[in-house]
């Protein structure tokens, strides 16, 4: 089975999330929902998280952790395994108690976030767990909209995106939040690009640079064919046969040479193709030849400027984040 891939920079924001075993109850007694809260402490002791917004429910965490030092992998292997050892020791249990590993969204500090935040805090409204999400006690929710103090939550980033005045920020959040009870709003977790970046297209394209080609390579990564837009060789030869103007054999029987560079240029670089299937496809041309074409493409590129905005324009059609 394919492994999400797991993004880690310094100063990301992440929606964090676990479920138990079979949907299993994971959090027994009020004394177990703070435990697993100490551990979220000592997480941050060691290395450096932040704790943004929480909510526990019977069955599952949701968590929005900065990670100023990166080590989100870190810090939720110490949160998960001491809180499963600590409940395994309690009801005298052994193996996993959450199901899987912990899935991990990359969030935009914007709006995204926001939005996310108001999300979480009404899991248990909408879970019938509580009337209001200030009522339910295993949420930082209260924290946001009244003078609680908190020594482990940082309240600060979600609320300066509503005012820089800290008392009208809480005013603000409050009415955010509390005007969508009762009301069918979208979940921001179906906006997610690739199963784990949420933002506007820049930021999604800030993150997608942040990653290593060779990392997105791995065959065993879910989402891997829209992280990295691949296409097929046939999909890219009838792009560039529409841009130019000319048919497929034009392009496959180099007829249209400009034509032919740009659709080897393209196809090398969207595709997982090699040189020696390229080759075969255009003709029966040697593998180093596909390598002199693609060469010479980008040399060419740099000298003649129609060239390069015509090849830019497919490039930007053939990109995984359009904008």
């Amino acid at each position: 089975m394919a492994r999400p891939l797991r993004i880690e920079y310094k100063g990301a924001v992440y929606h964090v999330t676990g479920r138990g075993n079979e949907r299993r109850k994971t959090y027994f007694t009020p004394a177990d929902y703070q435990k697993f809260i100490e551990y979220i402490k000592t997480a941050r002791d060691r290395y450096g998280i932040i704790l943004h917004a929480y909510v526990l429910m019977s069955n599952q965490y949701h968590l929005i952790i900065e990670t100023p030092d990166a080590g989100l992998s870190k810090a939720m292997h110490h949160i998960i395994s001491g809180y499963t050892m600590y409940i395994n020791k309690k009801k005298k249990r052994s193996g996993h108690l959450f199901q899987g590993r912990f899935k991990s969204v990359v969030v935009e500090k914007d709006s995204c976030l926001v939005e996310l935040s108001r999300y979480i805090h009404l899991n248990p409204v909408r879970a019938k767990m509580a009337e209001k999400p200030e009522d339910y006690p295993y949420s930082s929710y209260p924290y946001y909209i009244t003078k609680k103090k908190s020594d482990i939550l940082s309240t600060g980033l979600i609320l300066s995106l509503h005012s820089a005045d800290r008392k009208d920020a809480k005013r603000r959040y409050r009415d955010y939040v509390e005007s969508a009870i009762g009301k069918e709003i979208e979940n921001p977790c179906k906006k997610v690009y690739g199963g784990m970046i949420l933002g506007r297209n820049p930021f999604i394209k800030e993150v997608l640079k942040k990653l290593k080609r060779q990392y997105l390579q791995r065959g065993d990564i879910s989402h891997r064919r829209q992280l990295m837009g691949r296409h097929d060789m046939e999909e890219i030869i009838e792009l560039v046969a529409q841009e130019c103007g000319v048919t497929k054999d034009d392009i496959l029987k180099g007829r249209d040479r400009e034509a032919r560079k740009a659709a080897v240029y393209l196809t090398k670089k969207h595709t997982e193709v090699t040189n020696r299937e390229i080759g075969k496809r255009f003709g029966g041309v040697s593998y180093s030849a596909v390598s002199k074409v693609v060469e010479r493409t980008e040399r060419e590129m740099e000298e003649n400027r129609n060239m390069r905005r015509r090849i830019n324009r497919m490039n930007r059609k053939l990109s995984p984040v359009k904008g």
